[in-house]
């Protein structure tokens, strides 16, 4: 039986995918009534799908009327934040807030230093361009570290660092956040309304390319099931990490901090809003 789509919610999802499969039940959980969409209404969600260059504001009469609107898929250069806003609440009125989920490769302009909420970042970057003007309008915007839980596993992601040792040898800082954490942060930035913020959301650690890379390894050692050419990959990443540690005399891993290019400061989302990510350390 299809679920009834209420008139009136707390929060809708626009883009119901990997992070809402946290969300959603710490929504049910907290008692928080919420509606989800998807470009195809899959899994009895509404079906809804934003264009840009779309003028029209009849889509937005099937949406429901929210307190909190999440935006999960990225939005780039000027004009979509104001035309997904503006026609939302041609529809539905202006009380309302809009959180816009980004990414934090836009803090990149203090190389070999920590990047905090309210450290430059590359105005000229789409993403980060889209992003100012939903602050502008008061919407909040949570730049996520990487992504983890779930159907994302870090430990499998080595063939995305290069194909070689010299691709691992320019690999320095990462960050991670879990998708269970990134669910509390939406929630926390319910309860509290608009306030035209920009946050850093990652787990308050700063990791280590060549010593993850070395773990995996270990992992992959004791873990039988594994399918061999993905236990090959991880030895042979292993391999060259121990061999740049000789050529660079890197004593011991993690490498120090000085060393690691560009990292994050993200304590500022937590404190101000009285949490800490209950998946601190990546597993």
């Amino acid at each position: 039986m299809l679920r009834e789509q209420p008139k009136d919610v707390d929060l809708l999802i626009l883009g119901a995918g990997w992070t809402s499969t946290f969300l959603i039940p710490l929504l049910e959980k907290e008692k928080i009534t919420y509606a989800a969409t998807t470009t195809t209404g899959r899994d009895n969600t509404i079906p809804f799908k934003f264009i840009p260059s779309a003028g029209s504001a009849e889509p937005y009469k099937h949406l429901p009327r929210a307190a909190t609107i999440l935006i999960t898929f990225p939005l780039s250069g000027a004009g979509p934040s104001k035309t997904l806003v503006g026609l939302y609440r041609a529809v539905h009125g202006p009380h309302n807030h809009f959180i816009q989920l980004g990414h934090t490769g836009i803090f990149n302009q203090l190389p070999n230093s920590y990047s905090s909420d309210t450290s430059p970042y590359d105005t000229s970057d789409p993403r980060a361009i889209a992003e100012d003007e939903l602050l502008a309008l008061k919407g909040t915007v949570l730049n996520l570290s990487g992504l983890y839980g779930g159907t994302r596993v870090p430990s499998t992601w080595l063939p995305r660092l290069g194909q070689s040792k010299e691709d691992v040898r320019k690999r320095g800082a990462v960050h991670f956040v879990h998708g269970e954490d990134v669910a509390r942060a939406i929630v926390a930035v319910h309860g509290r309304g608009g306030e035209g913020k920009r946050w850093i959301v990652a787990d308050l650690r700063v990791y280590d390319w060549w010593d993850l890379i070395m773990s995996f390894s270990a992992l992959a050692e004791e873990t039988e099931e594994e399918d061999a050419e993905v236990q090959e990959t991880r030895q042979k990443f292993a391999q060259w990490v121990g061999e740049l540690m000789d050529e660079e005399d890197v004593r011991a891993l993690p490498r120090e901090m000085d060393s690691l290019g560009r990292k994050l400061d993200s304590r500022g989302f937590w404190r101000e809003h009285g949490l800490w990510p209950r998946h601190a350390r990546l597993a």
